[in-house]
């Protein structure tokens, strides 16, 4: 059975551990207007959160 020849680098082990945590982010999707957002954040096409209005968006 084949062995590696140089001991790896705790760097490169992290880096390639490190790279599976990245993910797409979840979105939610607003029932009034149907844009996706972040889910619990204020919805910035609207400033609308959980069915209020908390910012005003100028259009």
């Amino acid at each position: 059975m084949a062995n590696p020849k140089r001991k790896q680098s705790k760097q490169r082990s992290r880096l390639r551990r490190g790279a599976n945590r990245f993910k797409a982010p979840e979105l939610s999707k607003d029932s009034t207007d149907g844009t996706l957002f972040r889910p619990h954040r204020v919805n910035p096409a609207n400033g609308m959160y959980r069915g209020r209005q908390v910012t005003d968006i100028d259009v």
